[in-house]
Parts: C-alpha cells; structure tokens; sequence
C-alpha cells in the first residue's frame, strides 16, 4: 500500500493546482477594468484547470489504467449527468453562465387583495407613464417610505407569470402596459395594474433572441394621453391606442432609416416631446407623433442601448443620446445638432445624467468608467463648449442609472453599490454586491431591485453603506427597471410579475 501510495506522481498536479490559484488571485486583485472581463478569464482558467488534471490522470500519474479508466469514467458520468440535470438559460450581466433545473415549473399566480382593500385615489397620487418614471430619471418624490421592514414588510397585492423580455411596465391611471415575447409574437400588453388582469394585447410578428441578450423586448412603453408609443426588441415603432390597444400606426425605425440595429436588441425607450416621438435609429429621428411621418433626422450615429432623455444644460433645452461611441444632443424641435462629445466605442445603457451647474456625468462599464462635463455656451456665437472636468475608472454604470442625491451620486458601479463625490470623482465607498439591478431614490431612500430579484432599501449616505432592509420580491434574473406608483411597486422579470405596496410613514 505505501509503495503504491509513494509511486504516484503528483508534483505535476501541485504544480497545476498552485498555478491556478495564482491565476485566480490575480485575476480578482485588480480593481478596474470589468467584472465580465475577470468572469471570463476565471471561466478559461477552470477550463484549463480541468484539461490539464485530466491529461495529469491519464498521462502523468502512474496511476493503474484500471484506476485510470474509472476515474475518467466517473468524471464523463458527471458531465452526462449534469446536461441531463440542468439546461442552459442564459447569462447573467457579469457574464455568469445559468443554469437551471430542466423540469423547473412554471411560476404561479397569487392574488393577495381583495376588494374590500381596493386602495383609495391618494394613494395612487402620480403616474408612471415612461421608462424612468414621470422625469424620465429614477426619482420619485410624492411619498416617504416606512422602512421597518421587519415589522411592517412589504404586501402582496399580485403575483403572476409573463412571457419574456426586460420591458419595464408604464402607468397612468388603472393601466399598467409593457412589452413580452411569446413564440414568434412581440406583444404589448396592459394590465389592471390593481389585479395584474390582462385588458387588452397588441402583437406583432418579431422575436428577438440572442444567448447573451436572451429573449424578447427591452425597451419601456411611453403613455401620452391617449396614446402608447412602443419600441420592439427589433425596432418596431408602434402608436396604440391607449384604452383598446387598436393600432394606429407602425414603422420599423431602423429599416425606414437604412440604419443597423444594436447587435444585443433594441432597448431604446421612446421620448414624447410636445407632439414628436424621438427614439434612436443610426442617431437621433422625430417622428410626428398622430401620423407617423419623419419630421426631423438628427446627426447621423450608430445607435446604442440608452434612450433619449430631456434636459435643460447652459439654459438650453435638449435632447440628449448616447450612441455608440458619441454622445449627442439635440435641438428638440429641429433635431439640430447643438454638440456633440466622442465616447469609447463600446456598449452604451446607462442614462447620462444631469448634474447642478450645467453638468453632464457620462458612465459605461466595459472598462471605460465615468466622465464628467461641463457644458456651457461662449459669447458672442453662443456655441456650445463641452469640456472634461474628470475622468474615473471607479465608477462603471453597465445597465443601470446614476442617481444624484444631496451632492453625492450613487449606483452600481459594475454590479456593486458605490457613492461617488462628483467634485472631483473619488469614491466614498463601493460596498453591496447587487448584481446588474436598477435603482430609484424615492424621497430620500434608494430603493434596489438586485439582478436576483430582491428589493433592497438603502440609505443614501455619503459616509457608508447602510442597508435598511431587504424583501425577496422576484425569483430569478431580474433586469427590468421597478415601477412605483404612489406606494405600489410593479416589478417583473422575463418569467413573472409581482406589484407589492409599500409601508410609507
């Protein structure tokens, strides 16, 4: 036996071992760059980790060939074993393959109110008609929040399953409508935003699908009045009539244009502005929002993922975009181009956002960060000046939107919460490892809906990172922005949908 024991060569083994554990620390001592990259480089690592042991066993171990034979045979056993145990669903934001139980269920419905609870019109006191809410930029401040969660926790109103896509729901009134796949079917759906009942369903031929960017619709109704405007995940431009869903006109924004679509789907969430409908299509386009025509082209620019937001810089209103590789903005009822900024060529979603003193903060992930402008207008041509006031690698808005709060921002910075002085761009803290979720400040707390699909309170604090509470609302992958309208929470993912009220004080 001791003979035996002595002749096996492991030296080869330790060797791989020890490397491998170097390759890890420092692959995850780096702070920059991106969390996707690291995941990546970790996923090759165990690959090669794995070749090379089992070239160790059969090759280099001296091991007997029966022991070999069996031990090689145990670890194809486990392969087989886990493709008939687990399918493929996806990835995550950081690029985390998921798996999931092949005979995994679909998701149930609940419905936990009853009528004698049918809340009151002030508790409904604010729509929610865009993506990002009523200002278009994640803040809510018609309510103040209880956040004893523990003894007064969050109550389910509904709960029920929804065909797949990362569409987030837009309200106004009793309607909540948003966007899902089902088969070959894009549909636009409104819901009895109290019962989560279905009233009415639009459909369209188109179906989007890519592993990485998985399946269905991402971008966010727009509600007008009586109409809802909507962008499929191929570049379908619905008008739909607000209370039957009747179509009144259609057009796919990017064929119309001659240009290409984003290569991970079509997230670009339409903006109304007085009576245009301005979205994304190789750079900016307005459309005149009752008949559907082209009324202005704006610079021409590959498109990305975010959407065109409102804001008035140097005293001018305007329409700003982030494209591929170049930020742009827009004189709203010509489409003129007022200035434009280069950015690095890589995948742009996260909102810019405006800042106190005609400030603009601009953040990707991707290993590329944030900068801060400062725009202003010279004298006496009245041009716009865009100038860099810093640059940092510390804080990479992938999915989400920055949120500026009592002169700090905070969002997470490659899927992990961070604060950031915006004088000069250094980190407060970065502490909370939520995932590639979105966020709302609402008053003065951050609400978090996590990748995995908590909810997370936090207290915007500059000092540190103070967690209130936390609530499971969701089972799954969560990228879909909340929605909150007075104190109801209207969540979903690509598998089910959930609206829970909120204790406010």
């Amino acid at each position: 036996m001791t003979s035996n024991t002595k002749s096996i060569r492991l030296w080869p083994l330790y060797i791989v071992v020890s490397l491998t554990v170097l390759a890890f620390g420092l692959v995850w001592s780096m702070d920059a760059g991106q969390r996707a990259d690291k995941v990546a480089l970790t996923v090759l690592i165990l690959i090669i980790t794995v070749f090379l042991s089992i070239v160790w066993l059969l090759c280099l171990s001296r091991l007997a060939w029966r022991v070999k034979s069996l031990s090689f045979g145990v670890i194809l056993l486990s392969i087989v074993a886990f493709a008939t145990l687990f399918r493929f669903y996806g990835f995550s934001g950081d690029l985390v393959p998921i798996f999931e139980w092949r005979w995994r269920g679909e998701p149930e419905s609940y419905a936990a109110l009853a009528e004698a609870q049918t809340p009151q019109a002030a508790e409904l006191q604010t729509d929610f008609p865009q993506f990002l809410g009523p200002d278009r930029n994640a803040i809510i401040t018609s309510i103040k929040l209880n956040t004893d969660w523990e003894n007064n926790p969050p109550e389910l109103v509904w709960k029920q399953p929804i065909g797949a896509g990362w569409s987030s729901f837009a309200v106004v009134g009793n309607s909540a409508i948003t966007q899902e796949q089902e088969g070959e079917w894009e549909k636009v759906v409104c819901y009895d935003f109290l019962t989560g009942k279905e009233k009415w369903t639009h459909r369209d031929k188109a179906r989007y699908y890519t592993s990485l960017g998985q399946l269905g619709p991402r971008a966010t109704p727009t509600i007008d009045g009586d109409r809802v405007y909507t962008v499929g995940g191929t570049g379908i431009l619905n008008c739909l009539d607000f209370e039957t869903g009747k179509q009144i006109w259609s057009t796919n924004i990017f064929e119309e244009n001659g240009a290409k679509a984003p290569p991970w789907g079509v997230s670009i969430s339409p903006l109304v502005y007085d009576e245009l409908v301005i979205v994304s299509a190789g750079g900016a386009v307005a459309y005149d929002k009752e008949t559907g025509d082209i009324a202005w082209t704006g610079h021409r620019h590959r498109s990305g993922y975010s959407s065109p937001v409102l804001m008035t810089l140097a005293g001018t209103e305007q329409v700003v975009l982030f494209n591929n590789g170049l930020v742009t903005s827009h004189e709203p009822t010509t489409g003129e181009l007022l200035w434009k900024q280069p950015w690095p060529a890589v995948e742009c979603a996260a909102q810019p956002t405006p800042l106190p003193g005609d400030k603009l903060l601009v953040s990707t992930a991707y290993g590329v960060g944030a900068k801060l402008f400062q725009i202003s207008t010279g004298n006496p041509s009245q041009e716009f000046n865009v100038k860099l006031l810093w640059e940092s690698i510390r804080f990479k808005a992938k999915f989400t939107t920055i949120i500026y709060y009592e002169g700090y921002l905070y969002g997470l910075d490659d899927g992990i919460f961070a604060c950031i002085n915006p004088s000069d761009g250094t980190r407060q803290w970065k502490r909370g490892r939520y995932g590639h979720g979105q966020t709302l400040l609402i008053s003065d707390v951050l609400l978090v809906l996590t990748e995995y699909g908590e909810i997370v309170l936090l207290e915007p604090n500059p000092e540190a990172h103070k967690e209130l509470a936390r609530f499971p609302a969701l089972d799954g992958q969560t990228w879909n922005n909340p929605t909150l309208v007075g104190n109801y929470l209207l969540v979903r993912n690509s598998r089910e949908a959930a609206c829970y009220r909120l204790p406010t004080e």
